[in-house]
């Protein structure tokens, strides 16, 4: 299954690929997991000519996101807050059956947790315009 935020924003000229993960270990957030690969996949890259290197500058950037996640936590996504991990740019946000999910060892009900779920979110952001 694919769920697609927008359908404008199609990378046709790849300048690159950044995957990451994000986990929730309590909680069971599946956007909290989502945010984290997001940013895990782009907190580390410094590329001060791409705005040079894409016609019409950093806003014409065209991001294809693609988050896998377990089907069980997919209903529970907020993919605007997915999208707002970016600072810039054109995004498209798509969720996949995915990621995975893992035994905390202990539910903690004053951290949110309703099952011993650890959700884990996989990430890969297609850059390019």
């Amino acid at each position: 299954m694919r769920l697609f935020l927008s359908e404008d924003p199609h990378v046709e000229t790849i300048l690159f690929v950044e995957c990451g993960f994000g986990a929730d270990a309590h909680g069971q957030n599946s956007t909290k997991a989502a945010v984290r690969a997001c940013r895990n996949a782009i907190e580390f890259n410094q590329i001060p000519s791409i705005g040079d290197i894409i016609p019409g500058g950093r806003d014409a950037m065209k991001l294809d996101v693609l988050v896998a996640v377990p089907s069980k936590y997919q209903a529970d996504m907020d993919l605007s807050a997915v999208k707002a991990a970016f600072p810039y740019g054109q995004t498209r946000v798509q969720i996949q059956d995915g990621g995975m999910i893992a035994n905390s060892g202990k539910a903690i009900e004053s951290m949110g947790d309703k099952n011993m779920d650890m959700i884990v979110v996989c990430v890969a952001v297609t850059v390019g315009y």
